[in-house]
């Protein structure tokens, strides 16, 4: 057996050990490889806390079944030792956790069934989610989102349920794009039952994924657990419809605890549908959003596939509101500290630490031993 071959059986045994999300576990095999982790994990000689998250399934050992059984169904185990896997969204998990936000660890590897790549599924992705018994305008809403996105070659993420979930899906098949669906079961459980034809036509041309082994029972904290994963995974959510208490305002909270962009539609002022839409907004969690271009405007994205072109102008014209504002408080002469960019700019400390990486990538900034600076650009 190559060593490839003993990581993936490694993290498929991993997946099914314990129940997710499980931070003590997530870094135990951050320190010692998930092959020696699962060995100190079946002989139960490994940290108390991780024992804890293991004691009641450390025998459950049906990794190679689940490997065979996976690609029955055509499905696959994507790992983070793969190119596939999707790094950089999943980052945020890591370092929300290292923070302390709680019910955020990464997933040892994910389940995928369908063609797309999760690296380049991710690539701009946007988060559509709301409430499951959703209204007739929030549906119509979350269909024409789906599709407009779809359409200039934004994949669309959602969690595949009633409502505004599987109409968000179905838009962006209309319009021949990629989406994909993260469950709260196995990718072969098919649940809801009534989204099974929905689910295969994602399968044909997108992805289902999930951190659950091929078999998995849906149940309800499953479902508040996979909605981290729709929020690491994509740049931005957008809630559509959503209640006072619903998942989808639980998604919001937590792309929000991850540093990434929350967006929410306003809806009739009567109707107890959008209340939690009105509610994040007024609240100041989540910026309101009308249509397409107000949700790339604000996820900072300009130039997709089959948008208007930009006016000529400055090359920061792309970046959003945040992003912006950090920049400008940036110095090309002189390495500034996080906290004093924080104050200059006016935005929170924890939301410039997850924007400067991003501007980093982009060219806008770069990190040195002393701190931060704004970065020239080339001629």
């Amino acid at each position: 057996m190559s060593e490839f071959d003993a990581e993936r059986i490694a993290r498929s045994y991993l997946l099914r050990v314990a129940e997710p999300p499980a931070p003590a576990l997530a870094d135990f095999i951050g320190e010692l490889g998930p092959v020696a982790a699962a060995e100190r994990v079946r002989s139960a000689e490994c940290p108390p806390k991780v024992r804890d998250e293991t004691a009641a399934r450390r025998a459950h050992d049906y990794a190679e079944r689940d490997l065979e059984r996976a690609e029955a169904g055509e499905a696959r185990l994507v790992i983070p030792e793969d190119d596939e896997w999707p790094a950089w969204p999943l980052l945020s998990l890591a370092v929300a956790q290292r923070r302390g936000v709680s019910g955020v660890a990464p997933p040892p590897a994910l389940w995928v069934r369908g063609p797309a790549r999760l690296d380049e599924a991710v690539d701009q992705a946007i988060a559509i989610v709301g409430a499951r018994a959703a209204t007739g305008y929030g549906e119509h809403n979350a269909a024409e989102v789906g599709y407009h996105l779809a359409s200039r070659g934004i994949p669309v993420f959602s969690g595949a349920a009633y409502g505004i979930d599987g109409a968000a899906h179905r838009g962006a098949l209309s319009a021949d794009g990629t989406t994909v669906a993260l469950l709260g079961c196995g990718v072969d459980v098919g649940y809801p039952a009534q989204h099974a034809t929905l689910l295969r036509s994602i399968g044909k041309t997108g992805a289902v994924v999930s951190e659950y082994p091929p078999g998995t029972t849906p149940a309800r904290h499953r479902f508040l657990v996979r909605n981290r994963l729709i929020a690491a995974l994509t740049e931005g959510t957008v809630v559509v419809e959503a209640g006072r208490r619903s998942g989808a305002r639980n998604t919001a909270g937590t792309a929000g605890a991850l540093g990434k962009v929350v967006m929410a539609m306003p809806g009739p002022v009567s109707s107890a549908m959008s209340a939690g839409c009105h509610a994040l907004i007024r609240e100041g969690e989540a910026t309101l959003v009308t249509s397409v271009d107000e949700i790339l405007e604000t996820a900072g994205r300009f130039g997709v596939a089959g948008a208007d072109p930009p006016k000529p102008g400055r090359r920061t014209d792309r970046l959003g509101p945040e992003a912006l504002r950090v920049h400008d408080a940036l110095s090309d002469r002189s390495a500034r500290q996080v906290e004093r960019i924080a104050a200059e700019s006016g935005v929170p400390v924890d939301r410039v630490r997850s924007l400067l990486p991003a501007l980093e990538l982009d060219g806008f900034a770069e990190r040195g031993d002393t701190g931060w600076r704004r970065r020239a650009a080339k001629t």
